[in-house]
């Protein structure tokens, strides 16, 4: 990507100058919170070179990347909802929740908000939803980014406290170590209970 999309070149035109991607990493897994990160970049800066959908970047190209995205945005702020907001919210509500807080910590009210995915109900401002967004937007992107790199880290400061799950290398998702120690150790506080029930239930 590593330029403005012609959505956020058309919204300043017509005046919108901070302009806020929002995006959230953490739908999937089987263990600890939904992340979101609503990130506002400098309107008449250059797009930092090499932005691009998380998923995409190696490790170590995101932890270099948000770094620089940090450095340069206007503001930046994560928003995550926890393993018991989960169960209790259900993930789309509680990713939609993670969403708010996220944009609530924004220092500056936001002219536009952009969001990866589908249109959210329940996100409580307006907003414009862009299916494969974190590959198409940029500012989506550099949240993308951020939110990934945060919740990694989380998990591996988790990990230390859990060894053996795995979550210092698969971030809390369904990989054939994490199912393992499922079966031999059972859940964690840090696990969905939901999410694992099936999966318990057929080993």
């Amino acid at each position: 990507m590593g330029r403005w999309s012609a959505v956020e070149r058309s919204l300043r035109a017509q005046g919108a100058r901070l302009i806020a991607g929002v995006d959230e990493v953490g739908r999937g897994p089987l263990a600890g919170p939904v992340f979101a990160c609503a990130i506002i970049m400098p309107p008449g800066m250059r797009a930092i070179a090499g932005v691009e959908d998380s998923k995409r970047l190696s490790a170590a190209e995101r932890e270099r990347l948000a770094v620089k995205i940090r450095e340069k945005a206007l503001w930046v702020a994560l928003g995550a909802a926890s393993v018991r907001e989960i169960a209790a919210l259900n993930i789309y509500q509680a990713t939609a929740l993670a969403m708010r807080r996220a944009i609530g910590r924004l220092g500056e009210r936001p002219d536009a908000v952009l969001v990866d995915g589908k249109p959210i109900k329940t996100l409580g401002v307006p907003h414009r939803a862009f299916v494969g967004g974190d590959s198409r937007i940029y500012t989506i992107a550099c949240a993308s980014i951020v939110a990934k790199v945060a919740r990694d880290r989380l998990m591996r400061s988790l990990a230390a406290r859990h060894p053996g799950y795995g979550w210092e290398a698969n971030a809390g998702y369904g990989t054939p170590v994490h199912m393992a120690a499922l079966r031999e150790r059972g859940m964690t506080a840090h696990h969905r209970a939901l999410f694992c029930a099936g999966i318990l239930a057929g080993l």
